[in-house]
């Protein structure tokens, strides 16, 4: 299996524990008299099945990350470059944002307000890192298409 699947296999396992869990706590309570209509145990005997098969798949996920050179870095390096970078240009995005906005004054008693820093700097900054993040991420990618899960 490629990593890629694996990561795939993951995202549906998660996507079902959580309709799982949502089907449980449905079928917790019923009127007096009534039953459920799905039987509870049942839904969490699956359940766990799932969680224990998603444990395992994590951990391999994980050890393949760790162990996969990807010019000269594991892919564990490379997704913490492409999240850090991310928060910086989530960041950086804010801020342009806060810096941006025009506050109107109706008289020209009322109090100027200045951005502090240089929004067009800043810009630039964020095409510099979305670009880095690409490619970063497109590495990753291509990678998870080609190594094998351990």
């Amino acid at each position: 299996m490629k990593l890629a699947e694996a990561l795939q296999a993951r995202a549906d396992l998660n996507r079902q524990i959580e309709q799982l869990k949502g089907r449980i706590y449905d079928n917790a309570l019923v009127q007096e008299g009534e039953s459920p209509n799905e039987d509870p145990d049942e839904l969490i005997k699956e359940l766990n099945k799932n969680v224990s098969t998603l444990e395992n798949l994590i951990i391999r996920i994980n050890m393949t990350n760790c162990q996969s050179d990807v010019d000269g870095a594991s892919l564990t390096e490379l997704i913490a470059q492409r999240d850090c970078i991310n928060i910086k240009i989530d960041m950086y995005k804010t801020l342009v944002s806060t810096a941006s906005s025009n506050t109107r004054r109706a008289t020209k008693t009322e109090i100027k307000i200045l951005s502090t820093v240089n929004v067009k700097e800043l810009q630039k900054k964020i095409d510099r890192l979305s670009k880095e993040m690409r490619l970063i991420d497109n590495k990753i990618q291509q990678a998870n298409w080609n190594i094998e899960l351990i």
